[in-house]
């Protein structure tokens, strides 16, 4: 028996096995002409697993690209396209620098702070109220995200302060919105019925009237 291990490792795993077999035919395949009409028919049945893009140019193109992929760049027939640079498909991608943010609450997200350092910009006016009023709901909302047992409005109010680095305040008779309405839920609401303690076993029943003879 012959274990998967010790078959030859498949280059393309899309195509399976088989198809790198019929490949290897057509690499040893003598006649040039033969060979490379063996290609065209290769190609065509790579194109029936991308039934989406069959007729798609930019799909037989890469199909004759996997072709040669999978023979190692080894294979001599007569492509309809460049064969394809084998340093250009087998470079690793270059790796992209992200730019290291030091969030100071990481619940918040870094955009939020970037939208604070904005607002801190903008002259005084009711709309940069409006703006502030409606950030520190939402660091509010996002700290529930979080911590969805408990918030205090005073917490957050300093989170805010700190994020702001004091550019921005909140008047001290603000309300935040409740906890309910950012979250859609409905308060609970307290039961009315009064507490009636059940009447136990054993207590006073009601006695039978005893039939008392009569004196004829």
């Amino acid at each position: 028996m012959e274990y998967n291990s010790q078959r030859e490792k498949i280059i393309i795993p899309e195509y399976g096995r088989n198809l790198q077999k019929i490949v290897e035919i057509v690499v040893n395949t003598d006649d040039r002409a033969k060979r490379t009409q063996l290609a065209h028919v290769v190609v065509d049945i790579m194109a029936n697993i991308h039934t989406q893009q069959k007729d798609s140019p930019e799909l037989r193109q890469r199909l004759w690209d996997h072709l040669h992929i999978v023979y190692r760049f080894k294979l001599d027939v007569d492509s309809p396209y460049p064969v394809p640079d084998r340093e250009v498909l087998t470079k690793a991608p270059q790796k992209l620098d992200y730019p290291r943010r030091n969030m100071r609450f990481t619940y918040y997200g870094k955009n939020i702070e970037n939208i604070i350092g904005q607002v801190a910009k903008y002259p005084d006016g009711d709309d940069k109220n409006a703006l502030v009023e409606n950030i520190a709901n939402h660091l509010k909302k996002s700290y529930l995200t979080w911590n969805r047992d408990s918030v205090d409005d005073a917490l957050i109010k300093k989170h805010f302060d700190e994020l702001s680095d004091g550019k921005l305040e909140l008047d001290s008779d603000y309300q935040f919105t409740t906890t309910n309405e950012l979250l859609g839920t409905k308060p609970r609401k307290k039961s009315t019925k009064s507490y009636q303690p059940r009447q136990q076993h054993g207590g006073n029943k009601p006695q039978k009237k005893q039939n008392r003879p009569k004196n004829y």
